[in-house]
This record gives structure tokens, C-alpha cells and sequence, in this order.
């Protein structure tokens, strides 16, 4: 995925690649995967370890999901670079240990790194765009997968015995996914409403929802039309640098907006339902490190209709995914 979870930009050109580099890249897999198994263990049962050697095996759906993700999306990035003969590295994937306190997904997701100059706007949009599209694909069919699979209402009653009490989740701390179009489609699509449908205050608890949730979350963090994120190079790709730094600006404006509204709800309590104080902390990193504007590429000439018609699917994929309100905490008495 785009910058901290996915980066291909020109300035890596100048990286050498050692002919070993491979064993960095098992490793860092091998890690993530053990990071992903502890990860998916601790949201689907709600326990946190030491965990026996046994308890892993419960942990493999969320890892095997989260990670087919990743791979669908770098290798989506990396096939495009190979077809337009930009030299790029195998996917890097960025292990996230278990820390008390952290939303720990178990990964930060995984970068490639070009090593040769992107030569024009095609190849920028397409290495932009194949990323997100692929990942996108694999996130439907986790999350298909995960409402059409979904276990007896005892999954969740094995979890929390209480569960229907009028006492739960009562004096405690709530943990909520905002949902989006997306997710809500599929849910209505693909469930029975006979059958016991987990809340989004639930859904953590089943892996294939959980890792689908989250592949959309970044999949429209990604998307977001700014700098080198996959969404900034999509939208330079078609439009060029004027209506690129337009758009980018305006999308600094309202994730500034979310994120302000979502801090002063935290501390004043608004009782506003949405925004969200993190992303004003990512705004803070795309304008300082990831930056605005878009840097140029060597020859820029208008998209083909293809291009463009998969340049505005992946817009509407942005919509779909996109959530204002991703994580809502609240405690109740």
C-alpha cells in the first residue's frame, strides 16, 4: 500500500539492490506472518498472551487474510512496474508487534521501492492505480467470504458469555469500526437477516470481517488524492499537476476538518458523529513527509479512455471505502 503502507517513488532510484536483498524480504515475512498470527488471536478472542503453542493455529485466519491483501496489493504495484520495464523491488512487509494500548493490526502493511525513473504519466498511473485495484479485489472476496461463513451466534457467546445481558459492555471501555457504503452493501447482500449478524462493534472478533474492514480502511487512506499516495498518483496521472494540486488540497482541508472535529469531540464531547482525531495526525505526516504536490515525470500526455474509465473506478472505490469516523471509543457506566 502507498507510503507508510506502500511506496514506489523516483527518489529510490538511487538505492542499490544487493543481489542477497531476497533474504530480507523472507524475513520480514516470516516476522509479519508470526506478528499477524499474535494480532489475530488477540481480536478475535479478546485475550491478550502468553498464548501455548496450540492457540496459534487460531490465529491463521486473520494472518493468511491480512496477507493475501498485502500481496494482491504490492504485487498488483509490482507486475505494472515490470510491464512498463521499471525496475522495482519484491514487496517489503512491515511486521507490527503486540504493544498494550495500540490498535495492532500486526502489520503496517508492505512497500515496494522503484530503482529506475518512472518515464511518464501511463506508467505512473498505471503502477498507482494496479495496486489499489488488486487489493480492492481481495478485500471483496475476504469480506464475501466472511458474511457468507459467518459462525452461530455460540462463536460469539464463547467470546462473551453476556452477551445478551443488559449488563454488557456496560462500565467499560467500547470499541466501535465505522462502517462504510461498501461494507453495508455486502452485508445486506450476502447475510440472512434470520441469522445472528455481528454489530461493527463486534466484528473484530471475526477474522475475515475484521481483515476486510481494515484492507477497505487502507485501501481509502491509500486512495486519498495527495502526493505519491496510490490516489495522488492516479489523479496526476489523469489530470496533471493544476487540478492534481487542486484536489490535494482540498483533501488536506477535510481531513484536517475530520480530524479537528474528531479531537475536539474526544476532549468537549460534541456529541457530533463524525470525524475521527487520527486523521489529523495523518494529515500532519502527508503534508510534512509525504507532501502535496505531486513531483513531475520526465513526459505527460492525455490518458486513453481505458485509463481513464479505470481511473474513475477507482475514485468510486475510494467513496465506497472510505469512512469519516473509522474507530469510535466511548465509555459507558
Amino acid at each position: 500500500m502507498s507510503n507508510t503502507f506502500s511506496d514506489y517513488s523516483q527518489s529510490s532510484a538511487i538505492i542499490p539492490q544487493k543481489k542477497n536483498s531476497f533474504i530480507i524480504h523472507i524475513i520480514l515475512f516470516i516476522i509479519t506472518f508470526i506478528t499477524t498470527i499474535i494480532a489475530g488471536l488477540e481480536w478475535t478472542t479478546g485475550k491478550m498472551g502468553p498464548y501455548e503453542f496450540n492457540d496459534l493455529v487460531h490465529g491463521l485466519p486473520y494472518s493468511l487474510s491480512i496477507l493475501f491483501i498485502l500481496a494482491c496489493h504490492e504485487f498488483g504495484h509490482y507486475f505494472a512496474a515490470v510491464y512498463h520495464n521499471v525496475k522495482a523491488t519484491l514487496p517489503f512487509f512491515i511486521p507490527f508487534p503486540p504493544i498494550a494500548g495500540f490498535f495492532n493490526f500486526g502489520t503496517m502493511g508492505a512497500v515496494i521501492k522503484t530503482k529506475s525513473v518512472i518515464p511518464n504519466n501511463k506508467a505512473m498511473f498505471d503502477i498507482g492505480v494496479a495496486g489499489p485495484i488488486a487489493g480492492f479485489i481481495a478485500c471483496l472476496i475476504v469480506l464475501i467470504y466472511g458474511f457468507t461463513h459467518l459462525p452461530t451466534v455460540d462463536y460469539i457467546l464463547k467470546i462473551h458469555p453476556d452477551y445478551f445481558s443488559p449488563e454488557y459492555g456496560k462500565e467499560g471501555i467500547n470499541l466501535e469500526f465505522g462502517s462504510t457504503f461498501l461494507f453495508e452493501i455486502l452485508r445486506y447482500l450476502f447475510t440472512n437477516p434470520q441469522d445472528f449478524i455481528p454489530p461493527m462493534s463486534e466484528i473484530y472478533h471475526y477474522p475475515y470481517l475484521c481483515v476486510g474492514w481494515f484492507g477497505l480502511f487502507v485501501t481509502a487512506m491509500n486512495l486519498i488524492p495527495v502526493g505519491q499516495l496510490d490516489g495522488g498518483h492516479i489523479l496526476y496521472g489523469m489530470f496533471g499537476d493544476k487540478i492534481h494540486e487542486a484536489f490535494a488540497s482540498i483533501a488536506m482541508l477535510l481531513l484536517g476538518a475530520l480530524g479537528l472535529i474528531g479531537l475536539l469531540n474526544a476532549f468537549i464531547n460534541l456529541n457530533i458523529t463524525f470525524g475521527w482525531s487520527g486523521w489529523l495526525f495523518w494529515a500532519f505526516i502527508l503534508y510534512f513527509f509525504i507532501k502535496v504536490k505531486h513531483p513531475p515525470v520526465p513526459y505527460f500526455e492525455k490518458l486513453d479512455i481505458r485509463r481513464r474509465i479505470i481511473g474513475y473506478l477507482a475514485m468510486l472505490i475510494f467513496i465506497l471505502s472510505f469512512s469519516p469516523t473509522p474507530f469510535i471509543i466511548s465509555l459507558t457506566n
